[in-house]
């Protein structure tokens, strides 16, 4: 069972790395938060966009993150206790005190 790979509706199953190393999808898949937010080069996005065209795991990965993200975006927020909403504020003035 720890073998299998869950598939859902509309996605496709991941495939063996072909014609790139496991490597490269690995600096891939550390920059796709970013690349998804708009926070890089357009060089770099080139490179990632060129990756995900050869490689329908990364692809696969990316289309999940972007369902992950929008489904946290529709998802309230929780709401803190008094008291941790206090500790959150004393960590970051103190975080703030140090740059």
């Amino acid at each position: 069972m720890a073998d299998r790979v869950r598939t859902y509706p509309g996605t496709r199953k991941p495939t063996p790395h072909q014609g790139h190393r496991k490597r490269n999808c690995v600096k891939v898949l550390e920059r796709l938060s970013a690349y998804l937010d708009d926070e890089l080069s357009g060089e770099i996005c080139q490179e990632i966009r060129a990756h995900l065209g050869d490689c329908p795991n990364c692809e696969i990965f990316l289309d999940s993150l972007r369902q992950t993200v929008r489904l946290c975006q529709h998802r309230p927020s929780p709401s803190l206790s008094e008291k941790d909403r206090a500790a959150l504020r004393r960590e970051i003035l103190k975080a703030a005190a140090t740059v």
